[in-house]
């Protein structure tokens, strides 16, 4: 096998232990090419083998890594490299230098790998993490090119390995070999007749031969040792594009030109490629000329337009050639981002008073030695700035056509013939030097006071950016800095949830036909009806052993931590608290999840009960003062009605206290439901919902179905403190299917139950304006006393309830959802503290937002 490596890459050797990947790199690449992981622990811990000095020695290995490739030079990263999160910061760090990233995958047979490992002397690898690091590799192998590989190579055993040949090539962009001299010519658009007198005055011979069933064919005859050059925009506005198009194709395939493209020929090619694209800026004038084409043509200029190379860097490195031009890091580099600003250039942003994008004046800052010549902006004159030139001076506006003849600095144009298209706004000097664009801050593991004082605006992949006003970051602050645990522990905070909408059912405030129509409506079919318990919320993160905790949360002298959705400690007896993990953890070991999750530590969603176990104080203070006085106040005036009724006709009055009586008994009735004495973690319920997270993974790929099936898996070991949540799926399309989750409800809250809480069937559920709400709750009506108070089902209360307004509870729901999942995903993707920190400390700043605490 021969693999073909670009001469600039970053090349990821991946593999488990033994597989071969270093004897490999050692055979085929320089020594000062190749970083390993064992090399950068060694430089940083003077020990190849300690690994507790990895995290450090990936630092140096990026380091390394970033410098080599800021250098332009190919770079081999030898490390296991088997899990998706470990190359992730790779292709991240090509990505920032514009670099190809190539992976060869070590998949050699398991046997010899650990045969291998036996046979070394400086370390042994257990066999159970050679399998572990090999099942990791093959689950992710198959989505490399999505992670951000270009190019692929796969050896399966062996003999494959040591059979390989390695050949490097060239970059599509590197032309440094060829030296010219060069004419290079700015956009054309269209204006045949001005480029054919330019390549005249340029002496250039252009030939036309009879036309034949493709049309006339031209033939260039460039001057002895010159080369043309043309620098995009061939196409749209101007009064014959097949003809340009004709000249430029047939001058290329004979050798006598180079071109790279423009943004209107990438427009072009879409369009003509069946895309949806806007026809303006000229399109439509190409799309009409190429459609009295003879057969076959617009198939050949597709072709020839989308193959042509972002730029070209020439005569050693000394001149490059862009449509928009070049930055200087960017200049023989091969990217996304590279051909996008070698097209298109670079904007502020604004627009200016024409309607068109204001352009960033690039070529001000340029102090790069390569001569850079562009085109893509019209300018009344060509004026050199850093070394940089703009030849496009507007032809098919009625300026002139212009070439730049290199290495002589000349420049050499033509008059257009008359004015071919209007432009937008009349030819202007070149805009004054824009502000300097901020990069990305360098992060470090700490948390600083700065990083949460005043107005932030924190990036959420779910939902874009989430603004925390400054008066929200002081009030967490208070609670964060004398309440919260260990920031370390502290990867995710749950967020709020939205009741339903009104229900118009007599007596009820919710119901779930609310629920259903509202995902209905969102174009959500199907969802999970979950049983809501009456607890309270608990994040649960349990380690595999006390090495795992230290290792990945950094924290020591424990396997674990459960807090509340704000962030504090469950439990003020750490006994406990010790005591329930523990249960955790056994039932975690019994379901095999460690080894079938590949992992070391476990981060669940859970509801504890009873509700009195973390709201004594609230049940006392409040809800049972409460009960008790109205209980005594109400019997007392029943006493006074009975013995006036002989006297004055009160049976209005008694008829009212009674209901008021009966509201009263169904209070307490209610939030005695939810108390009972505990005394050791034996009188606890955990019911877990939601598996989050785990080493690698934030599990919102897969829905809820999945996370309460293997959540009972966890629960079933340990049924009498761990217990399954019940839950039903629902068709909200089918009425039938709707009528039987109704009536579970009913038979929820029937008993004496809160309620369900309704989610669509998918974690995380897009609408056409984006994700809809995460999760809405549907409490029955005898619940509902708790939180509206005994007399809220009268019918003037309840009417007037019916207007409450759930605009700001949702929107809070939605932005502390995607913050909560941004927290984890930073988490697993290994980010700083302080990453993490900042999502989580931004939900409980909008804990503090006006919201009604009653929804």
């Amino acid at each position: 096998m021969t693999i073909e490596i670009p001469e600039l890459a970053l090349v990821i050797l991946i593999g488990p232990s033994g597989s071969g990947k270093s004897t490999f790199a050692r055979k085929h690449f320089k020594p000062t090419e190749i970083i390993t992981s064992d090399l950068c622990r060694a430089l940083v811990a003077d020990d190849e083998n300690a690994q507790d000095a990895t995290a450090a020695a990936f630092e140096v290995l990026h380091l390394i890594a970033s410098k080599r490739l800021e250098g332009g030079r190919l770079t081999i990263i030898d490390a296991t490299n088997v899990q998706p999160e470990s190359r992730k910061s790779l292709v991240e760090l090509a990505k920032k230098h514009y670099c190809l990233v190539v992976g060869i995958v070590f998949d050699v047979p398991e046997r010899v790998m650990i045969d291998r490992n036996k046979q070394r002397s400086d370390r042994t690898v257990r066999q159970d993490v050679i399998h572990r690091q090999r099942d990791q590799m093959r689950r992710s192998q198959r989505f490399l090119k999505r992670e951000g590989f270009r190019y692929v190579f796969t050896l399966e055993s062996e003999e494959a390995v040591n059979a390989t040949v390695v050949e490097r090539r060239p970059l599509w962009v590197n032309r440094r070999d060829q030296h010219g001299p060069f004419d290079i010519i700015g956009d054309i658009h269209g204006c045949l007749d001005e480029l054919c007198s330019l390549l005249g005055t340029l002496g250039y011979d252009v030939a036309v031969e009879a036309e034949g069933p493709d049309g006339p064919h031209y033939h260039v005859t460039p001057p002895p040792g010159r080369k043309l050059i043309f620098l995009g925009d061939l196409v749209d506005r101007g009064p014959n594009t097949p003809g340009v198009l004709r000249l430029v194709m047939s001058a290329v395939a004979s050798g006598a030109a180079l071109c790279v493209p423009g943004n209107h020929e990438q427009k072009l090619v879409r369009a003509l490629q069946g895309r949806n694209v806007q026809v303006t800026h000229g399109l439509a004038e190409s799309l009409g000329q190429l459609s009295e084409q003879p057969p076959g043509f617009k198939e050949r200029a597709v072709n020839f337009l989308d193959g042509l190379i972002s730029h070209y860097v020439l005569d050693d490195g000394k001149l490059v050639v862009a449509h928009a031009g070049l930055r200087q890091e960017m200049q023989g580099r091969a990217s996304g981002r590279v051909r996008d600003f070698a097209l298109y250039g670079e904007t502020t942003g604004e627009t200016d008073e024409f309607g068109l994008p204001v352009r960033y004046n690039w070529a001000a800052e340029y102090r790069g030695r390569a001569t850079v010549v562009y085109g893509h902006t019209p300018v009344p004159e060509p004026a050199w700035v850093n070394n940089t030139i703009n030849v496009d001076t507007g032809c098919v506006f009625g300026g002139r056509l212009t070439a730049l003849r290199y290495p002589e600095r000349e420049l050499v144009s033509v008059p257009a013939a008359r004015m071919y298209y209007e432009p937008a706004k009349p030819f202007l000097p070149e805009g004054e030097v824009g502000p300097t664009a901020s990069g990305p801050g360098d992060y470090e593991d700490l948390l600083e006071l700065t990083d949460v004082i005043g107005k932030r605006i924190v990036q959420t992949r779910l939902f874009r950016n989430v603004t925390i006003p400054e008066e929200n970051a002081t009030a967490a602050l208070e609670v964060m800095s004398r309440f919260a645990i260990d920031p370390h522990w502290l990867i995710y905070l749950p967020p709020t949830m939205s009741p339903s909408e009104t229900s118009v059912e007599p007596g009820l405030l919710e119901h779930p036909a609310q629920a259903f129509a509202y995902y209905r409506k969102q174009g959500i079919p199907k969802v999970v009806c979950e049983e809501k318990h009456m607890g309270s919320r608990a994040v649960v993160i349990i380690c595999k052993d006390e090495q795992a905790a230290q290792k990945r949360f950094r924290v020591t002298g424990g396997i674990g931590s459960i807090y509340t959705r704000t962030g504090r400690p469950f439990f003020s007896d750490h006994a406990v608290e010790n005591d329930l993990l523990q249960r955790v953890h056994a039932a975690a070991d019994r379901a095999g999840w460690w080894e079938e999750l590949h992992t070391d530590w476990i981060c669940l969603d859970c509801e504890l009960m009873p509700w009195s176990a973390k709201a004594q104080d609230l049940l006392r203070n409040q809800y049972a003062a409460v009960g008790s006085a109205a209980t005594a106040a109400l019997a007392a005036v029943q006493g006074a009605l009975d013995r006036t009724d002989g006297i004055v006709d009160v049976g209005d009055l008694l008829a009212k206290n009674r209901l008021r009586v009966e509201a009263v008994s169904g209070y307490v009735d209610a939030y005695r439901r939810y108390c009972w004495p505990v005394e050791s973690v034996r009188d606890l319920r955990l019911a877990p919902f939601h598996l989050l997270a785990t080493e690698g993974a934030v599990h919102i790929d897969k829905d809820h179905a999945w996370h309460m099936e293997k959540l009972a898996e966890l629960c079933t070991p340990d049924g009498d403190v761990l217990m399954r949540t019940a839950f039903k799926v629902v068709d909200v399309t089918d009425p039938a299917s709707e009528q039987e989750g109704m009536r579970w409800w009913e038979e929820l809250t029937s008993r004496g139950g809160e309620g369900m809480v309704v989610k669509p069937l998918e974690f995380v559920a897009h609408a056409a304006k984006g994700i809809v709400q995460p999760a809405v709750k549907c409490r029955g009506r005898e619940y509902l006393r708790i939180i509206y108070g005994p007399e809220y089902t009268l019918p003037e209360n309840l009417d007037r309830l019916r207007a409450r307004g759930l605009g700001l509870k949702r929107s809070l729901a939605m932005r502390e959802f995607a913050l909560g999942i941004e927290a984890l995903e930073r988490f697993v993707r290994h980010e700083p503290l302080h990453r993490i920190h900042e999502c989580a400390f931004a939900v409980l700043a909008l804990e503090s937002e006006p919201v009604d605490p009653r929804l």
